[in-house]
């Protein structure tokens, strides 16, 4: 299992973090010891003293493929959750500055929280999905999946250009406006639809 990651697909989260708008998906990787197993808190590493949170819708694959078709994407992903994309913002800022590659910023253990699954067919409509973070009981992210520069299924079409979709693959499809850092003793609480699908201290 690995995480398909996606950068910059929300143009208010690009405008905050001062990039520019890329012409195709921004595409990054994590594997599978950045999972928090369940009941786990985030524990904040060593190695860096700002970690920022990122709700991110995303979805599970259920088929293998290579090289799928757009208008074929659907069929690749039955459930859909929401869940944050830790990232050692200091480390990455870091890294970046130099020219260098940022995985170690993002794909560290511990690092990709992963909510409680939903059937997507439980939902009316995919294209308007709403989804919030809470931090100690403020909103401090809050969007709409129809805001999304590139959707669900752009997305998978995009990446199975380049790595072979598998059956338990996750898709993370990129963060809104609102990252922030978080600090020990924090609660996390995600929401899709209104829904709290998961709850996580820092340590």
């Amino acid at each position: 299992m690995k995480f398909i990651c996606v950068g910059k697909n929300y143009s208010e989260h690009i405008k905050e973090m001062g990039s520019v708008k890329p012409t195709e998906p921004v595409i990054f990787i994590k594997p599978d010891s950045s999972l928090i197993q369940k009941n786990d808190p985030f524990i904040i590493p060593s190695f860096s003293s700002i970690i920022h949170y990122e709700i991110e819708i995303l979805v599970l694959i259920n088929r293998l493929g290579r090289h799928i078709k757009e208008e074929f994407s659907f069929k690749y992903y039955d459930k859909i959750t929401v869940g944050i994309d830790f990232t050692a913002r200091d480390y990455q800022n870091e890294l970046k500055e130099k020219g260098l590659p940022w995985e170690k910023s993002k794909a560290f253990d511990g690092s990709a929280l992963v909510g409680q699954w939903k059937d997507k067919n439980t939902f009316d409509d995919l294209n308007e999905l709403e989804f919030h973070l809470l931090k100690n009981n403020q909103k401090v992210q809050h969007s709409n999946i129809s805001e999304m520069l590139w959707s669900i299924d752009e997305l998978i079409s995009h990446s199975s250009k380049f790595f072979t979709l598998k059956i338990g693959d996750i898709l993370f499809t990129g963060t809104p406006s609102g990252v922030g850092p978080v600090q020990k003793n924090d609660l996390l609480e995600g929401y899709l639809n209104n829904e709290r699908l998961f709850s996580i201290k820092v340590k």
